[in-house]
């Protein structure tokens, strides 16, 4: 938020520069040992935000926003034990609602004086008694660094009085403060706003759009595309939230914003083409939407005008009609045929047929497979007839050396030539004798 107090606008009401004494400067827990100390000085002067004239009280930043003023009734939380923060604010049904969580504002610091750009803060908000917001509110924050926002469009059956707990967390040295928000949500005043539409912007994030800056600076460019009269904002939606997709971390890409826009004044020429079947026939073949107007968006806002969608309350929608409950009992058709009694019948012999055939099946196919297996087998006999005596006096030549050889070499008890013994000299016969008897080791390894 800017520290000098923005320009009035049309319709302001003015009122005189109010002047408080408060205790005197005490050191503040939120902001950490040696961090600063927090000077609750004199109430500053009026501020203007929206048309509504706001008096800061200290350590509160009030936020009046797109129809919401923020009012003091109590003291900061965490200030020594004091009890939480509450502000009320007032929502209006069909109209959109943001609220700032400033650091300032949980911090305790006076106007002048800036947030340090080293504490990190982050915000918990819920409905009271409840562990989650309503369904109307949404909170969101970029970073510890940036401030929070709650904001939504309350419905008729929001109506009433609800009171939300925000809760913030110095990252830094842990310390937490509380504020109670009372929304008093009502009924707006003027007249209705029967035209509507939707844009989706796809140059910012939620975060960029909910300041009243951009938001001002929207409605004022999207003048020179309606009728003359005056545009409200009626809800702004994240397009995370309508099933988009996130973007990548590419420098200029963003996540996108829905933007609701209300008036009492028709929907202008170019806006009915753009949001005409034949445009969207376009759109579906790749080619760009009829636009027959200047872009007065164009270049703070891109606008996607292949999802512009225009709704036109200013017409009643025909009620659906209601059923006429009757008597239950069909009228007379002539070429319906109600089916006659069926005659007793036995199914014993089906059943039989359904359960007895397919055992029947697999019994014979089971004493085929034993017969094949177990009494058509040739045996050893016939094997031995078919195979040649040269083959087989071969085979067993081999089984038999192999035997013998490993017997003898299991008993050696014999002596070894001369020729295998070591240090023999062939020439004198001259022998020594061996350091190891190699003679009682076999020369094949008995394999039984």
């Amino acid at each position: 938020q800017s520290q000098t107090p923005p320009q009035k606008i049309e319709n302001q009401t003015s009122s005189s520069t109010t002047r408080a004494c408060c205790p005197a400067p005490h050191p503040h827990p939120f902001l950490g040992a040696g961090k600063g100390r927090a000077s609750l000085g004199p109430l500053g002067a009026s501020r203007t935000w929206w048309g509504r004239e706001l008096i800061p009280f200290p350590g509160l930043r009030l936020t009046c926003v797109f129809g919401t003023c923020g009012v003091p009734t109590g003291l900061l939380a965490g200030l020594g034990g004091t009890k939480a923060q509450q502000t009320t604010l007032y929502p209006l049904v069909g109209r959109v609602f943001v609220h700032t969580l400033d650091h300032e504002a949980f911090l305790g610091l006076p106007e002048h004086n800036a947030v340090p750009t080293t504490v990190r803060i982050t915000y918990h908000a819920h409905l009271q008694g409840h562990p989650d917001l309503p369904r109307w509110l949404r909170y969101t924050q970029r970073s510890p660094h940036h401030p929070g926002f709650l904001y939504g469009s309350a419905t008729s059956e929001d109506r009433g009085r609800q009171v939300i707990e925000v809760t913030a967390y110095n990252r830094d040295s842990f310390d937490t403060t509380q504020q109670r928000l009372v929304l008093e949500i009502g009924d707006p005043e003027g007249p209705l706003l029967p035209y509507q539409a939707e844009f989706l912007v796809r140059s910012h994030d939620v975060e960029e759009v909910l300041p009243s800056t951009p938001a001002s600076r929207f409605l004022s460019a999207l003048g020179g595309l309606w009728e003359p009269g005056e545009l409200q904002l009626l809800n702004i939606t994240s397009a995370l939230d309508r099933g988009g997709r996130v973007p990548l971390p590419i420098e200029g890409q963003r996540e996108g914003v829905y933007i609701k826009v209300g008036s009492a004044s028709p929907f202008s020429t170019c806006l009915k083409m753009v949001a005409s079947p034949d445009s969207h026939a376009r759109c579906a073949q790749g080619q760009p939407p009829l636009l027959s107007c200047y872009d007065t968006l164009a270049p703070h806002f891109r606008i996607d005008w292949c999802n512009v969608t225009l709704v036109d309350k200013s017409v009643p929608e025909p009620a659906d009609e209601v059923p006429t409950p009757g008597d239950g009992i069909l009228e007379h058709d002539p070429f319906f045929c109600p089916p006659t009694e069926a005659p007793d019948r036995d199914f014993l012999v089906d059943a039989l047929v359904t359960l007895l055939v397919p055992l029947l099946v697999a019994l014979l196919l089971t004493l085929l497979l034993a017969y094949v297996m177990c009494c058509r087998r040739e045996g050893r006999l016939k094997r031995d007839l078919a195979t040649s005596d040269i083959q087989m006096f071969h085979h067993c030549t081999i089984h038999g050396n192999t035997e013998e050889l490993r017997q003898m070499a299991a008993s050696r008890e014999v002596p070894r030539p001369l020729s295998t013994l070591p240090m023999f000299n062939v020439r004198t016969g001259e022998q020594l004798p061996p350091r190891v008897d190699s003679a009682q080791v076999p020369l094949i390894l008995d394999q039984h």
